[in-house]
């Protein structure tokens, strides 16, 4: 499990920044150390936890690039087209029975061996037929053309994968290509989750006529998952400060990171606060964001706690910030930074300076083909259906004051987030 200090996330501002947060987290937190061996059909989403060298190189033999005719280098037609007798095919997957002849062209197909001696190819639809069944190739074609060396991808011995790196799709389809069936990968995060209030009721149960069902929880399992954790789901945890200390306390040295909902703000009836103080030691966040201000960092055990707002919005734009680069942090991963991409406000808007905000937005193509983005129309970090009818997110840094149609600001998609 994860041990760190009491003091890892001690920070000394009065309201932290964004980048605070995310640089306090990526310097303090210490990777675990656990690596398990998966089936390379199980490694999307892991991380990679040793470099890979290539151990052949790609291409592993000099192929075709194109389907047509090979030839040596030395007989390449100059100033004007040439027959050539044609000697034989090869396809992909075979190989040819002999050196290429002098003043003679080969038949190839795309991805099969160069013959011994042959060192360009021609494209097929650049080569005709002459009267006597002989090749015409055009002049004009550089040596090695159409030809894939051996190693141009990636030479022998050079590291293809990294330590660190969160596989992907085509990670997977490179070590396939190495000829490799598993992958040495750093075990799954293990978090437990839990929301806090007596205002909750759980999804499919008997809900009191003041009550909510509760779906933070759902949603920031779904979120974890997606990161490639393996999370404990622990339900509700009623307001009540000793029960609170218990549960967090039970589950601290069996897992890397606890993740709370609700609760962490400075009312009376929010307890999370005084139950981590009592067994651990709690960094009220004080994070200079919107939605999401109230956020809770603290160590309990060793064992880093983050408690995020109850609003659904708060809780999911405070999750892309705090908790996804605290599980990279945790699982090694290197940095995966958000980068916003620009396009064209077609709406109006204030804020204060000095916080970054996240605004809800719709994606669109204009008239002139450009990408632009119109606001969500209604305000409020409980509305999850501004989660759902919208596309990403606008960030509005710190010192950005106002937003007006045509202004150029950064959009987040939602499938980027996570």
């Amino acid at each position: 499990m994860a041990q760190l200090s009491d003091d890892c996330f001690a920070f000394g501002g009065p309201m932290m920044s964004v980048d605070d947060a995310v640089g306090l987290i990526a310097t303090r937190v210490n990777a675990i150390a656990d690596v398990e061996t998966v089936a390379l059909t199980e490694a999307d989403g892991r991380v990679l936890a040793k470099d890979i060298a290539a151990p052949l190189p790609l291409p592993p033999f000099t192929n075709s690039a194109v389907d047509g005719y090979a030839v040596r280098n030395a007989d390449l037609p100059q100033g004007e087209e040439r027959a050539f007798p044609l000697d034989g095919r090869v396809a992909a997957g075979g190989a040819a029975e002999a050196p290429i002849k002098p003043g003679h062209t080969l038949r190839i197909f795309t991805g099969a061996p160069m013959p011994p001696g042959a060192g360009t190819v021609f494209m097929q639809e650049d080569v005709r037929v002459d009267d006597g069944g002989n090749m015409v190739l055009p002049p004009g074609l550089k040596p090695g053309a159409n030809v894939r060396p051996a190693g141009e991808d990636i030479p022998l011995g050079q590291v293809a994968l990294c330590a660190g790196q969160r596989l992907r799709p085509q990670h997977v389809a490179l070590a396939a290509a190495f000829g490799m069936t598993s992958l040495d990968v750093v075990r799954r995060i293990r978090v437990a989750v839990f929301s806090t209030g007596d205002e909750l009721a759980l999804p499919g149960a008997l809900r009191g006529a003041s009550q909510l069902f509760d779906s933070n929880r759902v949603m920031l399992i779904a979120m974890l998952r997606r990161l490639g954790c393996e999370v404990s789901d622990l339900g509700i945890l009623r307001d009540d400060r000793v029960s609170l200390a218990e549960g967090l306390k039970q589950v601290a040295g069996q897992h890397d990171l606890i993740l709370t909902t609700g609760g962490v703000s400075t009312g009376e009836e929010d307890h999370v606060r005084a139950a981590v103080d009592d067994i651990g030691r709690l960094v009220l966040w004080r994070m200079a964001i919107k939605p999401g201000r109230p956020v809770a960092m603290g160590i309990i055990d060793g064992t880093p706690l983050i408690g995020l707002p109850g609003n659904p919005v708060a809780s999911f734009v405070t999750f892309v910030h705090v908790v996804r680069p605290t599980v990279l942090a945790l699982a090694g991963s290197l940095p995966e930074p958000i980068v916003p991409i620009p396009v064209r406000a077609a709406f109006t808007y204030k804020k204060k300076e000095g916080r970054r905000e996240y605004v809800r937005v719709f994606l669109r193509k204009a008239e002139d083909g450009a990408l632009e983005v119109t606001k969500f129309p209604r305000e409020g970090a409980g509305l999850l259906s501004s989660l759902v009818e919208t596309d990403g997110l606008v960030e509005l840094g710190e010192a950005v004051t106002r937003v007006e149609p045509g202004h150029s600001v950064g959009f987040l998609s939602y499938a980027n987030l996570i």
